[in-house]
């Protein structure tokens, strides 16, 4: 399987479609699925794009993730820790790691994610989770629900 790479994050023949379908506890983000997984590679390679001070959902799942960013600038929660991170990070989500990704202030944020193509469906946080993630400020002032 070969797929060009065209220009600005967009690959020939791959569909730019919808971060997630009705849910709406994000902002300004695509997603393009470049691999759907063969049977002895069982993975889903992901790109995604988040416009300047758009973010991803914060979440946890049973499943890990690899995230490589590819372009811009942002950070990520992760667990009880927030990053900073720009082009040719590497950020590894354990299962069970509440994560949620922006886009810094004026730059969009791309990136690769890989994850296993059977895998469960996110969870978001309760009230009482988000009370917890809340007690450390700087993950209060970060943490977009």
């Amino acid at each position: 399987m070969y797929i060009k790479y065209l220009d600005n994050c967009q690959w020939e023949n791959i569909a730019l479609l919808p971060y997630k379908d009705g849910d709406t506890h994000y902002k300004s983000i695509t997603k393009q699925i470049l691999f759907e997984g063969l049977e002895d590679i069982p993975c889903q390679l992901r790109y995604f794009e988040i416009a300047p001070e758009g973010y991803s959902t914060l979440e946890h799942h049973q499943h890990a993730h690899l995230v490589i960013i590819l372009s811009g600038e942002g950070e990520v929660l992760l667990g009880d820790r927030v990053f900073p991170v720009r082009g040719k990070d590497i950020i590894t989500i354990p299962a069970h790691t509440w994560h949620q990704f922006r886009a810094t202030k004026g730059h969009p944020l791309g990136f690769l994610c890989l994850v296993n193509v059977e895998r469960d469906k996110p969870v978001l946080p309760a009230e009482d989770d988000l009370a917890l993630l809340r007690r450390d400020p700087v993950i209060a002032a970060f943490i977009r629900s």
